[in-house]
């Protein structure tokens, strides 16, 4: 492996899925102001809305996580557009 070549940030951080309660530790420069303890150690701690263990790709199974609202802002344009028809 080349010397040198990894950030000065770099660190173990956990990944915590919350929509599937998963949690993975892994090598990263993100930048969080939570932590947490894994393994009896304390970690940053880093919430992500999807991962591997949520997404359909890797489940098979299809979900609707919306936490901008983008959902309710495309079925209020489609039914904007269906009363100006």
């Amino acid at each position: 492996m080349k010397k040198d070549i990894h950030p000065e940030n770099s660190r173990l951080v956990i990944f915590e899925d919350v929509t599937a309660g998963k949690r993975f530790l892994v090598t990263s420069t993100v930048h969080t102001e939570k932590s947490d303890k894994m393994d009896g150690k304390e970690y940053p701690l880093f919430q992500v809305e999807i991962s591997s263990a949520s997404h359909p790709f890797y489940t098979g199974q299809s979900k609707i996580v919306d936490t901008a609202g983008r959902v309710e802002k495309f079925k209020a344009r489609t039914a904007k557009a269906k009363k100006a028809k």
